[in-house]
């Protein structure tokens, strides 16, 4: 088990070494995070390669028994290379260069920079490879973060015409699947085709998804030629990650396509951030971390674990007395198995001098570090524990060609892809019950119930797999706008909605509407109580064919229904129309669980309870998200205190 701090010392005196590699150690700390941001220390000159200065932190590191993970340097490269080759410079969607400055702005399809990137990570690997106290290697540092997935370039025009050219037999092909005969946009050649930057109204929706699924393809073939070269050289000891930022269903690559190459996934938590006012929601950070373990199915690293404020410009909320260990407790129950905090001492100089560490600017070792150490020695004689498999019987599916169809074609002012999957994701979060965040094209017939957010990219194929779900006695819970278009992003033609779900879900979708931000629509529970609630965002009005009734819109010209269940084959199909409130979706959830004997444990609001075993005996993760005390059971829980007991 590891357990560590992210470290910098190349932007530090060279006497603070010893100083700071001690502290690292007094933490309990078996591992340091090095070298992600320094190419031009290791290439001052082109050509001119010196990796001597990590020789000696390495040599401190390892008189201390720490071990190190490296990261290739990639994600900012040295001043020289701009000037020489300016081409490596992507660009925005006004056509305008991102100069250099800042990090993470190169083009995934220069090929200056992949020739370049490739030499420093050889070179760099090469060297490193048989030095046993370099344990992992991280391939870059946060693919695509702060909207370096996306560039307007002419490498990447042409690269996107070449990738069309090879997608579609022909450009008949292309203009058939796009409908470019509407607005009179039919091309005679793939060197014709723009790329989807502003234009008057809007652009082709399948051309918008064809260039998203490009930009995935552009990032992941970089990232994954990196790999390849450090797979060639590393050591046999060594292993191969790279680090995932948050806010992965904004991004514009699939990170499960993303992830294949690498032996773990390790994840950078932030649960506040700058211009934050108070962390995001329990149930939402408990999301990313179950997406990451989805991501191959198995635990994962965090690899940056918030200890501080943070912000470059704009400082966020201050984690109060023992929330960060609280967030690290909810991470380790949630999978992951080794973690860094970042970082060890807060930077002075440079965009990050409002990143807060474990140690301030004053360079006194106070509360945050003590924090840190009680971290460590508590959470250490669980490792065995974090290593255990969790096993889920709900999945949430998502899709990234449906997250993009959507950020193309918003349809509703109100809407947000993560908040819909969040509408439907916390009702089962709130009943602490073990969930997999995972694509829709995986095997999802080890689960008992599926969770379907707006998922209105439904192809045949998927549809057969999800009725067959159904009807072998599992239970899927769809929300509105469901099975609305094919995978090129076109509308079906010619069939009921909800497409290739209608018959399992036992509905047909008469109408729909969008309802703007701040509208909402009554709802009304059918039956003697007659009970009333609001929808919001949209409404797909429902006519039950098989289904039945569970609530219906209260509108005098459209009195249809709004949420329906349906018994098909040995299963149950739930359809959702539209963003109801939270009281459904609970009721609705805790129906579920229970009809599918799912263990769940019941909590107040504001206590996370997370139940783990490591094959003989059971514990219960319990962490209090709340400023107040609390109970459960017979524990205490101070405010923000985190716990394990054995059950």
């Amino acid at each position: 088990m590891y357990l560590g701090v992210d470290y910098y010392p190349e932007y530090w005196p060279l006497e603070l070494i010893d100083e700071d590699l001690d502290g690292i150690k007094g933490l309990g700390a078996n591992m340091v995070r090095i070298g992600e941001f320094a190419w031009h220390l290791m290439e001052s000159k082109e050509g001119e390669f010196d990796f001597s200065f990590y020789d000696q932190v390495i040599t401190k590191a390892k008189q201390r028994g720490l071990e190190i993970m490296f990261g290739t340097p990639t994600a900012t490269f040295p001043a020289w290379l701009a000037k020489k080759h300016p081409s490596i410079l992507s660009r925005d969607e006004a056509g305008l260069t991102r100069v250099y400055g800042g990090r993470r702005q190169y083009c995934f399809n220069s090929e200056e920079y992949r020739i370049y990137s490739a030499r420093i990570t050889e070179k760099l690997v090469k060297h490193f490879a048989n030095e046993p106290t370099i344990v992992v290697w991280q391939v870059d540092n946060e693919f695509g973060h702060e909207g370096s997935d996306m560039c307007y370039c002419s490498q990447c025009h042409t690269a996107f015409q070449q990738y069309l050219s090879k997608k579609y037999p022909n450009i008949r092909a292309l203009n058939e699947t796009y409908g470019t005969i509407f607005w009179g946009q039919t091309y005679n050649d793939f060197s014709e085709i723009p790329i989807p930057s502003k234009t008057i109204t809007t652009h082709n929706p399948s051309l918008q998804l064809d260039w998203a699924r490009f930009r995935s393809y552009s990032l992941n073939r970089y990232a994954h030629e990196l790999t390849d070269i450090v797979r060639s050289h590393k050591g046999e000891h060594q292993q191969v990650t790279t680090n995932a930022s948050g806010g992965f269903f904004s991004k514009w690559f699939d990170h499960d396509e993303h992830m294949k190459p690498f032996d773990f996934v390790s994840y950078d938590n932030y649960p506040v951030w700058g211009g934050l006012a108070e962390p995001i929601p329990p149930a939402e950070i408990a999301m990313t971390l179950d997406f990451n373990r989805g991501l191959k199915g198995q635990n994962f690293w965090i690899v940056e674990e918030l200890m501080g404020a943070q912000g470059h410009n704009v400082i966020g909320y201050l984690p109060r007395p023992d929330q960060a260990k609280m967030w690290s407790y909810q991470a380790f129950a949630h999978g992951c198995s080794d973690m860094l905090y970042f970082c060890w001492r807060g930077m002075t100089r440079g965009a990050e001098q409002f990143c807060y560490g474990i140690v301030d600017h004053d360079n006194k070792r106070g509360r945050k570090y003590e924090e840190v150490q009680r971290v460590f020695s508590g959470i250490q004689p669980y490792a065995t524990l974090l290593q255990s498999e969790i096993v889920s019987e709900v999945a949430v599916l998502y899709d990234y060609d449906n997250v993009w169809s959507w950020r193309f074609q918003q349809q509703s002012e109100a809407f947000d892809f993560k908040s819909e999957l969040m509408r439907l994701y916390a009702p089962f979060h709130g009943l602490n019950v073990h969930m997999d965040v995972i694509p829709a094209d995986r095997d999802f017939t080890k689960y008992k119930v599926l969770v379907v957010p707006v998922l209105q990219i439904i192809d045949q194929r998927l549809g057969e797999r999800l009725a067959a779900f159904a009807k072998q006695g599992g239970t899927v819970l769809f929300s509105y706008r469901t099975g609305l278009k094919d995978k090129n992003n076109n509308i079906h033609f010619g069939i009921e909605l909800p497409g290739f779900v209608r018959e399992m879900t036992g509905v047909v979708v008469e109408g729909t509407e969008a309802l703007p931000a701040g509208v909402s629509m009554p709802i009304v529970e059918s039956g003697a109580s007659g009970r009333r609630y609001a929808c919001m965002v949209w409404r797909d009005l429902l006519t039950p064919v098989t289904a039945e009734t569970l609530y219906s819109f209260d509108d005098p010209f459209y009195p249809k229904a709004a949420v329906t269940r349906n018994s098909y084959g040995q299963g149950t199909v739930y359809y959702v129309g539209g963003g109801v409130d939270s009281e459904v979706l609970n009721e609705l959830a805790e129906h579920i669980v229970k009809q599918q004997q799912i263990c769940h444990i019941e909590s107040e609001a504001g206590i996370e309870v997370y139940e783990r075993t490591d094959g003989q005996q059971r514990y219960w993760f319990i962490m209090n998200h709340t400023a107040e005390t609390r109970m459960f059971h017979d524990h205490k829980l101070a405010p923000y205190e985190s716990k394990i007991v054995e059950v």
